[in-house]
């Protein structure tokens, strides 16, 4: 299955073990070999980096390990290919606008009938490539589409109102961990992952490190994977797996976190 990772944090922030952990998930001796791709928020816009190849043989990848953006706030995807051939078009993390605001969706899993889904379909968001991601993404994006003010931002319960019955929805088409963000706050839900050990689609299918670091010389946190410039600071990572030997906390199957700024601030139930 594809691999996911996510960081929010309260202070400008950088990939780097935590990113090569993911990228050596996509090599060539594993599954997900399929293509890779992250954004990184930069203020009200989005830094998009994706290529159609291996993340381990990848040299974009090793340059954004130390010359990569700082962020606040940043999704990343490794590819197994399911639905959609190897292309720039079907490489995820997917970007949109909407009502003034840079939307990325990631999406690991399978789902099924999603494009037979009346009830999913895409409306007015195009997709660009082939992948029931993709589509599930613009399906998202046309139920919020009707919440967004002329000049504003719907709440974050409004938000909720809609993430809430379309995570439930996917789940019922197949496994559908993914990551959402709006520039305001980072959507995680968990659901069901290929395990390696019985080789079905059990939970937990995301796993979360949240850290809270008193002022300390800014430099690398060696458990959470992140160099952050400034401190203190709080920061958030989500990922399939865990990525260290830190406190790794396992998401329940359906379970939906918002983080903002690094700090966990609700949650949408089932």
């Amino acid at each position: 299955m594809c691999e996911l990772l996510a960081l929010s944090s309260s202070q400008p922030a950088r990939l780097t073990f935590s990113l090569r952990a993911l990228a050596a998930r996509g090599g060539p001796a594993g599954r997900s070999h399929d293509g890779w791709g992250v954004a990184f928020y930069q203020g009200s816009d989005v830094a998009l980096f994706r290529e159609p190849v291996a993340a381990a043989n990848s040299a974009l990848v090793r340059f954004l390990e130390s010359e990569g953006p700082a962020t606040e706030l940043a999704i990343s995807h490794i590819r197994h290919a399911t639905q959609g051939g190897l292309s720039l078009a079907n490489t995820q993390p997917f970007v949109r606008t909407l009502g003034g605001r840079m939307h990325v969706f990631a999406h690991n899993g399978d789902l099924p009938g999603i494009f037979a889904n009346e009830a999913l379909a895409p409306g007015s968001f195009r997709p660009v490539g082939k992948t029931d991601s993709e589509h599930a993404f613009c399906a998202l994006l046309s139920r919020l589409a009707v919440l967004y003010p002329p000049g504003g931002q719907p709440s974050l319960r409004e938000r909720l109102s809609v993430l809430t019955p379309f995570a439930a929805e996917l789940r019922a088409l197949g496994p559908a961990n993914f990551l959402y963000a709006d520039g305001d706050a980072l959507f995680a839900h968990g659901d069901r992952r290929m395990q390696s050990a019985g080789g079905r689609a059990e939970a937990p299918g995301l796993w979360v490190l949240p850290r809270e670091c008193t002022a300390t010389p800014a430099g690398t946190d060696a458990l959470a994977g992140v160099s952050i410039k400034l401190t203190p600071r709080f920061s958030f990572l989500v990922a399939s797996v865990p990525l260290s030997e830190a406190g790794w906390q396992p998401l329940a199957e359906g379970e939906l976190l918002v983080v903002r700024s690094g700090t966990l601030v609700g949650d949408g139930l089932t």
